[in-house]
Protein backbone atom coordinates (compact mmCIF):
# COMPACT_ATOMS: atom_id res chain seq x y z
CA UNK A 1 0.00 0.00 0.00
CA UNK A 2 3.09 2.15 0.12
CA UNK A 3 4.27 1.81 -3.01
CA UNK A 4 0.54 2.62 -4.56
CA UNK A 5 0.25 6.05 -2.09
CA UNK A 6 3.59 7.10 -2.99
CA UNK A 7 2.50 6.63 -6.23
CA UNK A 8 -0.94 8.39 -6.45
CA UNK A 9 0.72 10.72 -4.80
CA UNK A 10 3.00 11.86 -7.27
CA UNK A 11 1.46 11.38 -10.00
CA UNK A 12 -1.34 13.89 -8.81
CA UNK A 13 1.69 16.20 -8.05
CA UNK A 14 2.97 15.92 -11.60
CA UNK A 15 -0.54 16.45 -13.21
CA UNK A 16 -0.15 19.99 -11.81
CA UNK A 17 3.31 21.35 -12.97
CA UNK A 18 3.29 24.29 -15.19
CA UNK A 19 4.76 22.43 -18.02
CA UNK A 20 0.81 19.84 -18.37
CA UNK A 21 -0.89 22.81 -17.21
CA UNK A 22 -0.17 24.75 -20.18
CA UNK A 23 -0.64 21.85 -22.61
CA UNK A 24 -3.95 21.36 -20.77
CA UNK A 25 -4.65 25.15 -21.01
CA UNK A 26 -3.86 25.12 -24.51
CA UNK A 27 -6.56 22.55 -25.38
CA UNK A 28 -8.75 24.11 -23.15
CA UNK A 29 -8.51 27.43 -25.13
CA UNK A 30 -8.79 25.95 -28.42
CA UNK A 31 -11.85 24.30 -27.61
CA UNK A 32 -13.58 27.61 -26.78
CA UNK A 33 -13.03 28.60 -30.24
CA UNK A 34 -10.33 30.72 -28.85
CA UNK A 35 -8.46 32.63 -32.59
CA UNK A 36 -4.87 32.86 -30.49
CA UNK A 37 -2.48 32.11 -33.16
CA UNK A 38 1.52 31.73 -32.27
CA UNK A 39 3.31 31.82 -35.95
CA UNK A 40 4.87 28.87 -37.18
CA UNK A 41 8.65 30.90 -37.22
CA UNK A 42 8.10 31.52 -33.87
CA UNK A 43 7.43 27.93 -32.91
CA UNK A 44 10.32 26.89 -35.32
CA UNK A 45 12.40 28.89 -33.31
CA UNK A 46 11.49 27.68 -29.98
CA UNK A 47 12.31 24.03 -31.23
CA UNK A 48 15.40 24.53 -32.36
CA UNK A 49 16.68 26.20 -28.60
CA UNK A 50 14.69 23.34 -26.62
CA UNK A 51 17.10 20.84 -29.07
CA UNK A 52 19.85 22.61 -29.10
CA UNK A 53 20.02 23.19 -25.27
CA UNK A 54 19.13 19.03 -24.67
CA UNK A 55 21.63 18.38 -27.46
CA UNK A 56 24.49 20.65 -25.30
CA UNK A 57 23.60 19.03 -21.71
CA UNK A 58 24.05 15.66 -23.35
CA UNK A 59 27.03 16.77 -25.50
CA UNK A 60 28.63 18.44 -21.83
CA UNK A 61 27.66 15.09 -19.62
CA UNK A 62 29.48 12.88 -22.68
CA UNK A 63 32.18 14.50 -22.65
CA UNK A 64 32.40 14.00 -18.83
CA UNK A 65 31.20 10.50 -18.90
CA UNK A 66 32.57 6.61 -19.21
CA UNK A 67 31.06 5.84 -22.65
CA UNK A 68 30.81 2.46 -21.62
CA UNK A 69 27.99 3.19 -18.99
CA UNK A 70 25.93 4.90 -22.40
CA UNK A 71 26.34 1.54 -24.48
CA UNK A 72 23.47 -0.23 -22.90
CA UNK A 73 20.74 2.30 -22.58
CA UNK A 74 21.70 3.25 -26.43
CA UNK A 75 20.98 -0.56 -27.58
CA UNK A 76 17.59 -0.91 -25.54
CA UNK A 77 16.93 2.57 -27.06
CA UNK A 78 17.34 0.83 -30.59
CA UNK A 79 14.97 -2.18 -29.60
CA UNK A 80 12.63 -0.08 -28.06
CA UNK A 81 11.94 1.50 -32.14
CA UNK A 82 12.30 -1.10 -33.85
CA UNK A 83 9.92 -3.51 -31.41
CA UNK A 84 7.12 -0.54 -31.38
CA UNK A 85 6.89 -0.88 -35.64
CA UNK A 86 6.49 -4.60 -35.49
CA UNK A 87 3.46 -4.20 -32.84
CA UNK A 88 2.08 -1.89 -34.47
CA UNK A 89 1.78 -4.14 -37.82
CA UNK A 90 0.97 -7.41 -35.86
CA UNK A 91 -1.82 -5.87 -33.57
CA UNK A 92 -2.76 -2.57 -35.36
CA UNK A 93 -2.95 -3.81 -38.79
CA UNK A 94 -5.14 -6.55 -37.54
CA UNK A 95 -8.11 -4.31 -36.60
CA UNK A 96 -11.16 -3.73 -38.77
CA UNK A 97 -11.24 -0.75 -41.08
CA UNK A 98 -7.06 -0.30 -40.50
CA UNK A 99 -5.47 -0.48 -43.78
CA UNK A 100 -1.50 -2.24 -43.26
CA UNK A 101 0.05 0.49 -44.82
CA UNK A 102 -1.18 2.83 -42.53
CA UNK A 103 -0.78 1.03 -39.19
CA UNK A 104 2.75 0.39 -40.14
CA UNK A 105 3.30 4.79 -40.43
CA UNK A 106 1.50 5.05 -37.48
CA UNK A 107 3.86 2.71 -35.66
CA UNK A 108 6.57 4.49 -37.03
CA UNK A 109 5.68 7.61 -35.96
CA UNK A 110 4.95 6.45 -32.31
CA UNK A 111 8.36 4.84 -32.41
CA UNK A 112 9.95 7.82 -33.23
CA UNK A 113 10.39 10.40 -30.82
CA UNK A 114 9.39 13.85 -29.74
CA UNK A 115 11.63 16.31 -28.53
CA UNK A 116 8.62 18.51 -26.51
CA UNK A 117 7.90 15.31 -25.22
CA UNK A 118 11.16 14.81 -23.63
CA UNK A 119 11.57 18.27 -22.77
CA UNK A 120 8.72 18.36 -20.78
CA UNK A 121 9.93 14.92 -19.11
CA UNK A 122 12.95 16.55 -18.36
CA UNK A 123 11.81 18.98 -16.80
CA UNK A 124 9.81 17.62 -14.58
CA UNK A 125 12.23 15.17 -13.10
CA UNK A 126 14.55 18.42 -12.90
CA UNK A 127 11.15 19.87 -10.63
CA UNK A 128 10.96 17.11 -8.74
CA UNK A 129 14.80 17.14 -8.36
CA UNK A 130 14.84 13.22 -9.30
CA UNK A 131 19.01 12.41 -10.88
CA UNK A 132 19.27 11.14 -14.14
CA UNK A 133 22.49 11.24 -16.38
CA UNK A 134 22.32 14.43 -18.01
CA UNK A 135 23.36 12.42 -21.13
CA UNK A 136 19.96 10.76 -21.35
CA UNK A 137 18.40 13.28 -23.80
CA UNK A 138 20.99 11.82 -26.23
CA UNK A 139 18.85 8.54 -26.11
CA UNK A 140 16.92 10.40 -28.58
CA UNK A 141 18.68 9.85 -32.22
CA UNK A 142 18.64 6.01 -31.01
CA UNK A 143 15.16 5.20 -30.85
CA UNK A 144 13.95 7.92 -33.33
CA UNK A 145 16.14 6.49 -36.57
CA UNK A 146 15.58 2.78 -36.36
CA UNK A 147 12.31 3.22 -35.55
CA UNK A 148 11.57 5.71 -38.85
CA UNK A 149 13.94 3.27 -40.91
CA UNK A 150 11.76 0.02 -39.52
CA UNK A 151 8.80 1.74 -40.56
CA UNK A 152 9.36 2.44 -43.89
CA UNK A 153 11.17 -0.52 -44.28
CA UNK A 154 8.69 -2.53 -43.54
CA UNK A 155 6.11 -0.68 -45.75
CA UNK A 156 7.91 -1.47 -48.64
CA UNK A 157 8.55 -4.83 -48.26
CA UNK A 158 4.61 -5.24 -47.91
CA UNK A 159 4.04 -3.23 -50.68
CA UNK A 160 6.53 -5.17 -53.28
CA UNK A 161 4.38 -8.60 -51.77
CA UNK A 162 1.39 -7.34 -52.71
CA UNK A 163 2.35 -5.66 -55.97
CA UNK A 164 4.07 -9.36 -56.68
CA UNK A 165 0.98 -10.96 -55.86
CA UNK A 166 -1.19 -9.08 -57.59
CA UNK A 167 0.66 -9.64 -60.78
CA UNK A 168 0.69 -13.17 -60.40
CA UNK A 169 -2.82 -13.39 -59.61
CA UNK A 170 -3.00 -10.86 -63.13
CA UNK A 171 -0.88 -13.36 -65.12
CA UNK A 172 -2.46 -16.61 -64.09
CA UNK A 173 -6.04 -15.31 -64.60
CA UNK A 174 -4.41 -14.00 -68.07
CA UNK A 175 -3.27 -17.48 -68.75
CA UNK A 176 -6.69 -18.63 -67.72
CA UNK A 177 -8.44 -16.62 -70.62
CA UNK A 178 -6.30 -17.75 -72.98
CA UNK A 179 -6.67 -21.19 -74.56
CA UNK A 180 -5.41 -24.24 -72.64
CA UNK A 181 -1.83 -24.85 -72.20
CA UNK A 182 -0.31 -28.27 -71.69
CA UNK A 183 1.22 -29.29 -68.29
CA UNK A 184 4.72 -28.45 -67.37
CA UNK A 185 3.85 -24.95 -69.87
CA UNK A 186 5.35 -21.83 -68.64
CA UNK A 187 1.92 -19.43 -68.18
CA UNK A 188 3.89 -16.47 -69.83
CA UNK A 189 6.94 -15.54 -72.47
CA UNK A 190 10.23 -15.49 -71.04
CA UNK A 191 10.28 -11.86 -71.02
CA UNK A 192 7.73 -11.29 -68.44
CA UNK A 193 8.76 -14.18 -66.59
CA UNK A 194 12.41 -12.90 -66.17
CA UNK A 195 10.39 -9.07 -65.64
CA UNK A 196 8.71 -10.40 -62.59
CA UNK A 197 11.54 -12.12 -61.05
CA UNK A 198 13.80 -9.07 -61.18
CA UNK A 199 10.68 -7.05 -59.64
CA UNK A 200 12.16 -7.83 -56.20
CA UNK A 201 15.42 -6.69 -56.48
CA UNK A 202 14.46 -3.68 -58.51
CA UNK A 203 12.29 -2.66 -55.60
CA UNK A 204 14.77 -3.43 -52.93
CA UNK A 205 14.54 -0.92 -49.99
CA UNK A 206 17.70 1.43 -49.63
CA UNK A 207 18.20 2.02 -46.29
CA UNK A 208 20.96 4.83 -46.25
CA UNK A 209 18.58 7.48 -47.77
CA UNK A 210 16.10 6.84 -45.42
CA UNK A 211 18.88 7.40 -42.60
CA UNK A 212 20.07 10.24 -44.33
CA UNK A 213 16.87 11.96 -45.11
CA UNK A 214 16.13 11.42 -40.84
CA UNK A 215 19.32 12.86 -39.87
CA UNK A 216 18.80 16.17 -41.71
CA UNK A 217 15.68 16.74 -40.24
CA UNK A 218 15.10 19.85 -37.92
CA UNK A 219 14.77 17.60 -34.91
CA UNK A 220 17.49 16.03 -35.25
CA UNK A 221 19.58 18.68 -37.01
CA UNK A 222 19.37 20.66 -33.95
CA UNK A 223 19.87 18.46 -31.43
CA UNK A 224 22.70 16.64 -32.61
CA UNK A 225 24.28 20.20 -33.71
CA UNK A 226 24.30 20.73 -29.87
CA UNK A 227 25.38 17.30 -28.99
CA UNK A 228 28.63 17.80 -31.02
CA UNK A 229 29.41 21.41 -29.78
CA UNK A 230 28.99 19.87 -26.28
CA UNK A 231 31.46 17.57 -26.89
CA UNK A 232 33.96 18.76 -29.06
CA UNK A 233 34.01 22.85 -27.75
CA UNK A 234 33.42 24.39 -24.29
CA UNK A 235 30.10 25.98 -25.02
CA UNK A 236 29.40 25.92 -20.93
CA UNK A 237 29.34 30.08 -20.61
CA UNK A 238 26.25 30.85 -23.32
CA UNK A 239 25.24 27.54 -22.17
CA UNK A 240 25.12 28.79 -18.61
CA UNK A 241 23.71 32.47 -19.80
CA UNK A 242 21.27 31.72 -22.44
CA UNK A 243 19.90 27.89 -22.92
CA UNK A 244 19.30 26.89 -19.76
CA UNK A 245 17.64 30.14 -17.76
CA UNK A 246 14.95 30.50 -21.16
CA UNK A 247 14.69 26.56 -21.52
CA UNK A 248 11.27 26.70 -18.80
CA UNK A 249 9.93 29.45 -20.27
CA UNK A 250 9.84 28.01 -24.01
CA UNK A 251 8.82 25.18 -23.24
CA UNK A 252 5.61 26.57 -21.99
CA UNK A 253 4.36 28.34 -24.69
CA UNK A 254 5.87 25.38 -27.19
CA UNK A 255 3.16 23.30 -24.58
CA UNK A 256 0.56 25.85 -25.41
CA UNK A 257 0.99 25.85 -29.10
CA UNK A 258 0.57 21.66 -28.84
CA UNK A 259 -2.45 21.91 -26.90
CA UNK A 260 -4.25 24.40 -29.56
CA UNK A 261 -2.62 21.71 -32.46
CA UNK A 262 -3.72 18.79 -30.93
CA UNK A 263 -7.76 20.22 -30.37
CA UNK A 264 -7.72 21.07 -33.84
CA UNK A 265 -6.27 17.36 -34.92
CA UNK A 266 -9.10 15.63 -33.31
CA UNK A 267 -11.19 16.17 -36.49
CA UNK A 268 -8.91 14.03 -38.54
CA UNK A 269 -9.69 11.16 -36.89
CA UNK A 270 -13.23 11.33 -38.01
CA UNK A 271 -11.90 10.35 -41.02
CA UNK A 272 -10.20 7.27 -40.28
CA UNK A 273 -11.31 4.06 -38.46
CA UNK A 274 -12.17 4.67 -34.45
CA UNK A 275 -9.22 1.95 -33.78
CA UNK A 276 -6.80 4.66 -33.94
CA UNK A 277 -8.31 6.60 -31.18
CA UNK A 278 -8.06 2.87 -29.03
CA UNK A 279 -4.44 2.47 -30.23
CA UNK A 280 -3.36 6.38 -29.22
CA UNK A 281 -4.23 6.06 -25.79
CA UNK A 282 -3.30 2.47 -25.29
CA UNK A 283 -0.14 2.21 -26.96
CA UNK A 284 1.94 5.05 -25.48
CA UNK A 285 1.91 2.89 -21.73
CA UNK A 286 2.85 -0.35 -23.63
CA UNK A 287 5.68 1.32 -25.34
CA UNK A 288 7.07 3.04 -22.30
CA UNK A 289 6.10 0.13 -20.02
CA UNK A 290 8.39 -1.88 -22.16
CA UNK A 291 11.21 0.80 -22.44
CA UNK A 292 10.48 0.71 -18.35
CA UNK A 293 11.61 -2.70 -18.18
CA UNK A 294 14.39 -2.60 -20.21
CA UNK A 295 15.30 0.25 -18.53
CA UNK A 296 15.19 -2.01 -15.24
CA UNK A 297 17.69 -4.24 -16.36
CA UNK A 298 20.32 -1.39 -17.41
CA UNK A 299 19.30 -0.29 -13.99
CA UNK A 300 20.31 -3.18 -12.25
CA UNK A 301 23.22 -4.44 -14.96
CA UNK A 302 25.43 -0.91 -15.30
CA UNK A 303 23.72 1.51 -12.43
CA UNK A 304 21.47 3.83 -15.44
CA UNK A 305 19.62 6.05 -12.68
CA UNK A 306 15.68 5.58 -12.26
CA UNK A 307 15.67 9.07 -13.59
CA UNK A 308 17.01 7.75 -16.90
CA UNK A 309 14.86 5.16 -16.24
CA UNK A 310 11.52 7.49 -16.71
CA UNK A 311 13.68 9.14 -19.67
CA UNK A 312 13.82 6.05 -21.72
CA UNK A 313 9.90 5.45 -20.79
CA UNK A 314 9.15 8.80 -21.76
CA UNK A 315 10.84 9.01 -25.09
CA UNK A 316 9.18 5.31 -25.69
CA UNK A 317 5.49 6.72 -24.99
CA UNK A 318 6.55 9.94 -27.32
CA UNK A 319 5.34 10.06 -30.91
CA UNK A 320 6.57 12.23 -33.32
CA UNK A 321 5.74 15.49 -33.84
CA UNK A 322 8.86 17.10 -35.74
CA UNK A 323 10.87 14.83 -38.22
CA UNK A 324 8.73 11.64 -37.67
CA UNK A 325 5.94 12.93 -40.37
CA UNK A 326 8.17 14.29 -43.39
CA UNK A 327 10.61 11.47 -43.23
CA UNK A 328 7.12 9.26 -43.47
CA UNK A 329 5.67 10.91 -45.98
CA UNK A 330 8.36 10.44 -48.15
CA UNK A 331 9.30 6.51 -46.97
CA UNK A 332 5.47 5.71 -47.25
CA UNK A 333 3.99 8.39 -49.76
CA UNK A 334 0.55 5.63 -50.09
CA UNK A 335 -0.05 5.89 -46.08
CA UNK A 336 -3.04 8.32 -45.02
CA UNK A 337 -1.33 10.87 -43.31
CA UNK A 338 -4.91 11.61 -41.36
CA UNK A 339 -4.46 8.42 -40.14
CA UNK A 340 -0.85 8.13 -38.28
CA UNK A 341 -0.63 12.59 -37.79
CA UNK A 342 -3.88 12.63 -36.41
CA UNK A 343 -3.64 9.62 -34.37
CA UNK A 344 -0.31 11.10 -33.25
CA UNK A 345 -0.76 14.84 -32.39
CA UNK A 346 -4.37 14.63 -31.61
CA UNK A 347 -4.46 11.76 -29.44
CA UNK A 348 -0.88 9.98 -29.15
CA UNK A 349 1.02 13.53 -27.79
CA UNK A 350 -1.52 14.62 -25.12
CA UNK A 351 -1.55 11.41 -23.67
CA UNK A 352 2.38 10.99 -23.76
CA UNK A 353 2.54 14.46 -21.78
CA UNK A 354 -0.29 14.74 -19.71
CA UNK A 355 -0.71 10.84 -18.56
CA UNK A 356 2.72 9.08 -19.31
CA UNK A 357 5.18 11.86 -18.26
CA UNK A 358 3.62 11.77 -14.34
CA UNK A 359 2.90 8.39 -14.99
CA UNK A 360 5.96 7.02 -15.25
CA UNK A 361 8.09 9.52 -13.13
CA UNK A 362 5.63 8.41 -10.49
CA UNK A 363 6.62 5.02 -10.70
CA UNK A 364 10.52 5.30 -10.91
CA UNK A 365 9.78 7.64 -7.36
CA UNK A 366 8.59 5.07 -6.36
CA UNK A 367 10.69 2.36 -7.51
CA UNK A 368 13.40 4.25 -6.44
CA UNK A 369 12.21 5.27 -3.03
CA UNK A 370 11.17 8.98 -3.60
Amino acid sequence: MDFLSLFVKDFILQLQSPTLAFLIGGMIIAALGSELVIPESICTIIVFMLLTKIGLTGGIAIRNSNLLDMVLPMICAVAVGILVVFIARYTLANLPKVKTVDAIATGGLFGAVSGSTMAAGLTLLEEQKIPYEEWAGALYPFMDIPALVTAIVVANIYLNKKKRKAAADSSMQESFSKQPVAAGDYPSNRQEYLSQQQQPEDNRVKIWPIIEESLRGPALSAMLLGLALGIFTQPESVYKSFYDPAFRGLLSILMLVMGIEAWSRVGELRKVAQWYVVYSVVAPFVHGLIAFGLGMIAHYTVGFSMGGVAILAVIASSSSDISGPPTLRAGIPSANPSAYIGASTAVGTPVAIGLCIPFFVGLAQAIGGG
